[in-house]
This record gives structure tokens, C-alpha cells and sequence, in this order.
């Protein structure tokens, strides 16, 4: 799990996750949060989800990353494939 907080909604970034998260072929989703801040869940190999984080860390062009909080959790195999969750 991933949780990015700062300026992380409506500037993108929900599709700039999906995006790097396609390419690697992790499986999970990304949503925004009442909170302002923006979840991460997803299952891959290790190198690809370490990846995932620092594409998090730095986010699309118009995004201010704040603070990033991640829970590394043991695999459950609960996605097929990774989406953008409303």
C-alpha cells in the first residue's frame, strides 16, 4: 500500500500511476481519497513495486508531493490486472 499526500488530486495523477503501473504489468489500483490523498494498492515482483514508489515519490509535472507512506504487505493475489478505481 501507498499513500501519497500533498497537491495529488485532479492534476493527473491517477493516470500517471496507472500508466507506470501498466508498464511494469503490476496488478491493483489507484484511487483518490476523501482526504486529498491518493491510494496505492498493488502486487508485483518486488523491483517493479520498489519502481512504483519512487514514480510516487515524484509524481506528474503539476503534482506537489508532500509526504509518502508505505505498508509492504504479503502477497494475496487479489488483481488481475491494475486499475483506476472512482
Amino acid at each position: 500500500m501507498i499513500r501519497v499526500r500533498g497537491i495529488v488530486q485532479r492534476v493527473g495523477f491517477r493516470y500517471w500511476i496507472y500508466k507506470h503501473a501498466k508498464k511494469r504489468s503490476l496488478a491493483g489500483f489507484v484511487k483518490s481519497e476523501p482526504d486529498g490523498s491518493l491510494l496505492i494498492v498493488a502486487e508485483g515482483p518486488k523491483k517493479d513495486l520498489e519502481y512504483l514508489i519512487e514514480v510516487s515519490r515524484e509524481g506528474p509535472p503539476s503534482a506537489v508531493v508532500e509526504d509518502i507512506e508505505v505498508r509492504w504487505e504479503d502477497y494475496k493475489g487479489e488483481f488481475q490486472e491494475f486499475k483506476i478505481a472512482f
